[in-house]
C-alpha cells in the first residue's frame, strides 16, 4: 500500500512539474469581460498573474477584469492615467515594477502605455488587436472591415511597439465575412471566443521560446480615424452595397445616422434586399435622393445604383428604439392625440385602478400595480371591470403582468383599442403538393424570430422524396449568419422577452394549444412525414405524429409542476438559515435531430425544452426538414412569442457546427451517430463549456430463449429489427437464439418476412417503404456485402428492389460469428443479424451481449420471470424490454449507456436536462 502511495505521489509530482513548466509571471493590463476571460484562462493554465491594472471603479462598480482578480487576492492597480504630458507617472511606474512581471499582456486595453512599461519586462509585451494586421490599424479596425466590405476579418496578436499597432506580429486568425455581419456578429462569433484562446496560446508560446516576431508590413497598411457619432452621418451618394456597409460597419456602436424630420434618427440592422421595391409610405431623408419606403418589414432605403437595403429598427435622439415598420405610428402617448372615446376609456381605467390601489394617494405614471399591494385576485376584479366599463377592449389577465406601471398600461389599453398591437401577420411562401388526396402546404424557408425568411446568400438544397427521387421542394440552407440571427432571437426571447416574464401555467397552455393543432393538422403532418422521410404512413400517423402529440401533451402538463425543495442545515448560531432550491430554465438551447423520426425526435427534445421554460434553435436533419418548418408554422398560430423556437434547415458542417460552438448557446441536444456526438462534444467543450445530452449509436441485442413464445418471439424480433424500415435507433441490431430453436425461429421469420409488401408508403397495405435517402441505401448494400465477405450466410434480400426510389429488401444473415463487422456495427437498416448460442448458456450469451461499446437499448424473450429479471439485470443498456420490444412511452426515461450517449428524453428526467439547480440560503 505505501508503495502504491509512493507510485501515486511520483506520478502526482511528475505531471505537476510538467504543468508548471514553462510558465510565466504576468501582468495583464486592460479591462471589460474580454480581459477577464483572458485572466481566468491564463490562470487556469498555470501562469502566475502577479498584477491587474485596469481602469478606475464606475458609479463605484468595478471593471469585469478587476472584480476577477480582486475575488482571487490578485493585486490590483486602477490607475486613471499612467503619463502627463507625454511623461510618465512616477508612482504609477514604481507600483509597476513592483510585480516584477516577466511579460505585459494586453487584452483589451484603452488606455496609452508609456513604453517604459512596455519594454520593460524580460519579454516586453504583446497586444491583442481585432483585424488581420497591418490592415485597419487603429481603435475603429473592427468598424472598418466592415464599411469596407472586407470578405476577411480576423485579430492579431502582436508585440507591443512604439508605433501605432505596428509592432511585429506573434499569430493571426482569421474568419469569413458574412454579408449582413454587425460589429457585434463578428466579436461574438470569432473575435472573443477565439482572440481568448488565442491570447492564451501566444503567452504560451512566448513561455516555450516559440513565439515569432514577424516584421509588418507596409504593403496594404490602413489607418483610418476612430469612428465617433459626429463622423457617422451616412454618406448618401453611394450604390446600396455600401450604404449597407456604413451601416453594419457602425451597429452598435457608435451607430449610423441620418436627420429625418429635423433630429438624428440612427439606423440598426441593414441587409441587402433583392427585387422590386415593396409597396410603401415614402419617408424624406435629409441628403438622399430618393426618399426611403416605410414597409411592414422595415425601412427600405436607395443607393445611387437604384439598388436597395432594408433597415428593421431606428433610435431616435431621446433613445427610444422602435421597428422601423412603425415609423408612422407611435407608442408614446404625450405625442399623439386621443379620441374623445380614449380619453374617456383612460379615465374609465384610472378610476378602477382607485377603485383596487385604495392605500395609494395619488395614481401616477410610475406606480406599479403589484408593489402597491395588488394580487392575482385583483388582476382578475380589474380586467372583469375593464370589459364591463370599456366594451370592445379586448384584455387579458397576462397584460396586467406585461405592463404593471400605470402609465404602460394606458399606453398597452391604447394600442389594443387601435389594433396596433396587432401580430404581423406570417408571411409563408409554401410549396404545395397534391398528394395523398389532399393539397399539403409546405414552408421552406428558415424560420427566425417568427418569422420564414431565405438564407442570407440565397442558397437552397434539394429535398428529396425517396419513393421516385424526385425533388419535393429547394429548402434554404442558412449560413453562419443565419444561426446567430437565430441564437440572438431566442436569446433575447428567454432574456428580455414575453416567454421569460410568463408563467408556468400559462406556458404550458401553449404547449397543450400546439399538440391540439399538431393533432388537427396530423393527416398533413404524416403525409409530409411519408414523402419527406419514406415512413409507411400508417406508421407516420400512429408514431411519428401521434407520439409526438403525446409528448407535447405529456410535458405541457409538467410546467407549473417543476419544484425545488427546503433542506435542513446547520444553524449559525444565534442566527438561523433558511436553504431552498430553485429549478432555472438554462436559456438558449440548441437541438440537433436525425432523419428516422423528423417529427418524434422535434417533439421528443423540444417539449422537455419548453416546459422547462428555455429557448430553443432546432437544426432538422438537412434530408428531412419538412416537418420541423410546418412545426414552425403551427407554433406560431398556437401563439407561441417570436424567437422562442426558432428552426434552421441545413448542414451538420455549418449549421450544427455553429450551434456547437456558439457561446450564448446554454445546452445542446443531439441524437445521432456516434463520431458526430463525440465532435459535438469536444465543440461544446472548447467554447462555453454548455450541457450536452448525447443519444447516439446502437447495436442492441435482443435473446431469445428456448422456454420463449415462439410465434410471439417471431413477431417481437421482425418488428425490433424491421420497424420503420430498419431505420431506428433500438432496433435490434443482433439477435442471439437459442441453439435448439434456432433453426425454426430462422425458419418462421423468413417465411413471414416474405409476406412483407413493399410499395409506395402512401399505400396503406404496405409494410415496407423505401429507406430514407440514396446514399444511406447504397451504404446499405455495402453493409450487406461486407457481412457476406465475411462469411454470415444471408439467407434472404441484401439487395435493392428493383423500381424507382430507395427501396431495400428486408435482409435475414445467419451464421454470424461475434468477430464479424455486421455483428459489430449498427446497420441502421433493415437487416436482420442471426446469431446462435449454447442451450442454457445465459451468462456464455450475457457476455457476448455486452462485448460492445454501445448500450442503447435490449431485450429477452422467456417465460421464466426469474430468468427475465435476471438477464436485465446484468444487460448493459438504457433501456430492457421483457418479452416485447419497440414499446416507449411519453412517461419512460429514454437514453443510452457508454458509446450510445448519455442523458435523457422523455419522463420525468427529460425536464431536469432543461434545467439548473440554484440553491439560496436566507439567515433570518
Amino acid at each position: 500500500m505505501l508503495s502504491r502511495a509512493n507510485q501515486l505521489l511520483r506520478t502526482f509530482s511528475t505531471s505537476a512539474r510538467d504543468y508548471y513548466q514553462n510558465k510565466l509571471k504576468l501582468a495583464l493590463i486592460g479591462q471589460s469581460v474580454f480581459g477577464q476571460e483572458v485572466y481566468q484562462h491564463l490562470q487556469k493554465e498555470g501562469h502566475k498573474v502577479v498584477g491587474v491594472f485596469t481602469v478606475p471603479d464606475k458609479n463605484g462598480k468595478a471593471d469585469p477584469l478587476a472584480f476577477a482578480a480582486e475575488k482571487d487576492g490578485t493585486p490590483v492597480f486602477k490607475f486613471p492615467r499612467w503619463r502627463v504630458k507625454g511623461k510618465t507617472i512616477p508612482e504609477v511606474i514604481d507600483a509597476y515594477k513592483s510585480v516584477g512581471a516577466e511579460l505585459n499582456v494586453l487584452p483589451f486595453c484603452t488606455q496609452f502605455i508609456p513604453m517604459d512599461v512596455i519594454d520593460n519586462p524580460q519579454h516586453g509585451s504583446i497586444i491583442y488587436h481585432p483585424s488581420i494586421l497591418p490592415r485597419h490599424r487603429g481603435a475603429s479596425a473592427i468598424n472598418w472591415t466592415l464599411i469596407h466590405g472586407d470578405k476577411k476579418a480576423g485579430f492579431t496578436v502582436f508585440w507591443a511597439d512604439d508605433g501605432l499597432d505596428t509592432g511585429p506580429i506573434l499569430l493571426q486568425r482569421e474568419c469569413d465575412v458574412g454579408p449582413n455581419d454587425t460589429v457585434d456578429d463578428l466579436y461574438n462569433r470569432f473575435l472573443f471566443p477565439m482572440g481568448i484562446k488565442a491570447m492564451v496560446e501566444a503567452v504560451q508560446l512566448i513561455a516555450d521560446g516559440k513565439a515569432p516576431r514577424i516584421p509588418q508590413s507596409e504593403e496594404g497598411a490602413t489607418y483610418e480615424g476612430i469612428q465617433k457619432k459626429e463622423n457617422a452621418e451616412i454618406p448618401w451618394d453611394q450604390p446600396a452595397s455600401a450604404l449597407h456597409n456604413w451601416i453594419r460597419g457602425h451597429d452598435k456602436v457608435p451607430g449610423a445616422w441620418a436627420t429625418i424630420d429635423g433630429q438624428m434618427v440612427t439606423f440598426y440592422g441593414s441587409s441587402l434586399l433583392e427585387g422590386s421595391a415593396p409597396p410603401g409610405e415614402e419617408l424624406a431623408i435629409k441628403g438622399a435622393a430618393k426618399p426611403g419606403l416605410v414597409t411592414k418589414n422595415g425601412l427600405v432605403l436607395f443607393g445611387n445604383d437604384e439598388k436597395m437595403l432594408l433597415v428593421r429598427n431606428l433610435q431616435f435622439e431621446d433613445g427610444r428604439m422602435i421597428p422601423a415598420s412603425k415609423y408612422f405610428s407611435t407608442d408614446d402617448l404625450s405625442a399623439i392625440e386621443l379620441t374623445v372615446e380614449e380619453k374617456k376609456m383612460a379615465e374609465d381605467i384610472k378610476s378602477i385602478w382607485k377603485g383596487i390601489l385604495t392605500n395609494v394617494a395619488v395614481l401616477e405614471d410610475t406606480t406599479d400595480f403589484f408593489k402597491s399591494g395588488a394580487s392575482s385576485m385583483d388582476v382578475v376584479r380589474m380586467i372583469e371591470e375593464i370589459k364591463q366599463k370599456c366594451a370592445g377592449l379586448e384584455l387579458q389577465n397576462e397584460d396586467v403582468y406585461m405592463a404593471p406601471k400605470f402609465g404602460d398600461f394606458i399606453q398597452l389599453a391604447v394600442r389594443r383599442h387601435r389594433g396596433e398591437d396587432k401580430e404581423e401577420e406570417l408571411i409563408i411562401d409554401y410549396v404545395s403538393k397534391e398528394v395523398n388526396n389532399m393539397t399539403v402546404k409546405m414552408p421552406y424557408q428558415c424560420f427566425i424570430n417568427g418569422q420564414f425568411v431565405d438564407a442570407e446568400d440565397g442558397k437552397t438544397c434539394d429535398s428529396i422524396n425517396p419513393t421516385d427521387g424526385s425533388v419535393i421542394a429547394k429548402v434554404s440552407l442558412p449560413t453562419v449568419g443565419d444561426v446567430d440571427k437565430a441564437v440572438a432571437a431566442a436569446k433575447d426571447a428567454f432574456e428580455f422577452g414575453e416567454w421569460g416574464r410568463m408563467n408556468a401555467r400559462e406556458r404550458g397552455r401553449l404547449m397543450y394549444r400546439l399538440a391540439d393543432l399538431m393533432e388537427e393538422h396530423q393527416e398533413e403532418l404524416a403525409t409530409i412525414e411519408t414523402i419527406d422521410s419514406g415512413a409507411v404512413y400508417t406508421l407516420a400517423l400512429k408514431t411519428h405524429i401521434g407520439m409526438s402529440v403525446q409528448t407535447f401533451r405529456y410535458f405541457a402538463g409538467w410546467c407549473d409542476k417543476i419544484q425545488g425543495s427546503t433542506i435542513p442545515i446547520n444553524h449559525a448560531r444565534p442566527n438561523r438559515n433558511l436553504t431552498y432550491t430553485k429549478k432555472e430554465p438554462l436559456g438558449v438551447c440548441a437541438i440537433i435531430i436525425p432523419w428516422n423520426y423528423p417529427l418524434m425526435m422535434l417533439a421528443w427534445k423540444s417539449a422537455a425544452c419548453l416546459a422547462a421554460g428555455n429557448t430553443l434553435v432546432l437544426k432538422p436533419a438537412e434530408v428531412t426538414p419538412l416537418t420541423a418548418l410546418k412545426f414552425a408554422e403551427l407554433s406560431v398560430k398556437a401563439g407561441f412569442p417570436k424567437g422562442v423556437i426558432n428552426i434552421l434547415p441545413g448542414t451538420g458542417s455549418v449549421a450544427g457546427q455553429r450551434l456547437s460552438e456558439h457561446p450564448d448557446i446554454r445546452k445542446l441536444g443531439f441524437t445521432g451517430s456516434t463520431p458526430v456526438g463525440k465532435q459535438i462534444m469536444k465543440s461544446c467543450a472548447a467554447t462555453n463549456l454548455k450541457k450536452v445530452s448525447l443519444e447516439l449509436g446502437g447495436k442492441s441485442p435482443l435473446i431469445i430463449f428456448n422456454d420463449c413464445d415462439l410465434d410471439k418471439a417471431v413477431r417481437m424480433g421482425m418488428g425490433s429489427v424491421f420497424f420503420n424500415k430498419g431505420e431506428n435507433c433500438i432496433a435490434a441490431g443482433r439477435i442471439f437464439v437459442e441453439e435448439s430453436i434456432h433453426d425454426e425461429f430462422v425458419r418462421k421469420v423468413v417465411e413471414e418476412t416474405s409476406k412483407m409488401k413493399i410499395g409506395d408508403p402512401l399505400d396503406r397495405s404496405t409494410d415496407h417503404g423505401p429507406q430514407n435517402h440514396k446514399a444511406h441505401m447504397e451504404k446499405l448494400l455495402k453493409y450487406c456485402e461486407t457481412g457476406v465477405k465475411e462469411g454470415a450466410t444471408l439467407v434472404r434480400g441484401g439487395r435493392q428492389v428493383c423500381r424507382p426510389g430507395f427501396f431495400m429488401e428486408p435482409t435475414i444473415f445467419t451464421d454470424v460469428e461475434d468477430h464479424m463487422y455486421i455483428a459489430r456495427e449498427e446497420s441502421f437498416g433493415p437487416v436482420m443479424v442471426i446469431s446462435k448460442f449454447k442451450d442454457g448458456d445465459v451468462d456464455g450469451v450475457l457476455e457476448r451481449a455486452n462485448r460492445t461499446e454501445y448500450g442503447l437499448a435490449s431485450g429477452v424473450f422467456t417465460k421464466d420471470i426469474n430468468k427475465a429479471l435476471y438477464v436485465s439485470d446484468k444487460l448493459d443498456a438504457g433501456t430492457v424490454f421483457i418479452n416485447t420490444y419497440n414499446k416507449t412511452d411519453v412517461a419512460a426515461p429514454f437514453g443510452g449507456f457508454k458509446q450510445s450517449g448519455f442523458g435523457k428524453d422523455l419522463g420525468e428526467e427529460a425536464l431536469h436536462e432543461y434545467l439548473r439547480t440554484k440553491a439560496v440560503t436566507v439567515e433570518y
